[in-house]
């Protein structure tokens, strides 16, 4: 199957390759001349044949909405657009309704897997109109992991972004969880080898998780991560998730709590915010700063 990628970055990129690897054809764009197999989407649009897929991999908001706006005036009807990145819900419904006003199908994609997606898969959260989401099941085959899972079909159109919204509170909650014992166990005389205690939790125990390995390769890179900041900025979809809750008057004590602490992060070099942002890093491969202090 043929596609256009826009957006090559850190998911994007290597969502390109895996779908290549896949035998799927793939004509990537990117800002970045490096990275992009065309000049321009124009090109990237001719480079197709009809009907089209166009995959969108960029920051939510003002650049995503300014790659649609552009799509609508290039593409025909009967092609669609997935939006992969991290778009509200509510966008997801004005993007399919502008589209649609052309004849052009919409797709919202909540994608999961971070850096680690290239070899172990993508998880794919889903929203849109069966006939659309069906034409590009052999894509979604291609990224996501080996196995029975990996990939649902949500729902109507800004499904697939409300599952990933609410996947990311999620995980703001369980990150926070182990942070939270981490800083407890390197507060108290008594337990000296915190990071195998971390490393003991891995087989056998109900918390083990992706996470926690994540956590042990952390600690087995700073073992008691003195050289990161204690600080983690959020992505808003945590700050979507509390504000849906709100919406809906349901209770969300845990999420609330740990975005709550990642805005204390920026108060203080807080020590539970040092597993948060080596986490981050770990899995999504998001940014992390220096401790300010001396190691």
């Amino acid at each position: 199957m043929q596609i256009g990628l826009v957006g090559l970055g850190k998911m994007g990129g290597n969502m390109r390759e895996r779908l290549r690897n896949a035998g799927h054809t793939v004509v990537g764009f990117d800002t970045d001349p490096a990275r992009s197999d065309v000049a321009n989407l124009a090109d990237l649009v001719d480079a197709l044949d009809a009907p089209r897929t166009v995959w969108v991999m960029v920051p939510a908001g003002e650049v995503t909405q300014h790659v649609i706006d552009q799509l609508a005036s290039l593409l025909k009807p009967g092609d669609t657009v997935v939006d992969g990145g991290n778009s509200r819900w509510t966008d997801d419904e004005r993007h399919a309704r502008e589209l649609g006003t052309r004849g052009i199908g919409f797709v919202d994609a909540g994608v999961s897997g971070g850096v680690w997606g290239l070899k172990n898969g993508y998880a794919l959260m889903v929203g849109g109109d069966k006939e659309h989401v069906d034409r590009l099941r052999p894509v979604f085959e291609a990224l996501k992991p080996e196995g029975p899972y990996g990939f649902v079909h949500a729902g109507k159109v800004g499904a697939g972004h409300f599952a990933k919204m609410v996947h990311n509170g999620i995980e703001y909650a369980m990150m926070q969880a182990y942070a939270e014992g981490w800083e407890l166990l390197e507060a108290v005389d008594s337990v000296d080898n915190v990071r195998e205690v971390f490393r003991s939790w891995q087989d056998g125990t109900v918390i083990r998780s992706w996470l926690l390995d994540l956590a042990v390769d952390a600690l087995d890179d700073d073992e008691h991560l003195r050289n990161l900041r204690g600080y983690a900025d959020d992505s808003g979809e945590g700050r979507w998730t509390v504000e849906a809750a709100i919406d809906n008057a349901v209770p969300l004590p845990a999420i609330t709590a740990s975005l709550f602490a990642r805005f204390s992060s920026r108060q203080e070099d807080s020590p539970q915010m040092k597993m948060i942002a080596a986490l981050r890093n770990q899995f999504g491969g998001h940014a992390v700063e220096a401790s300010r202090k001396e190691p």
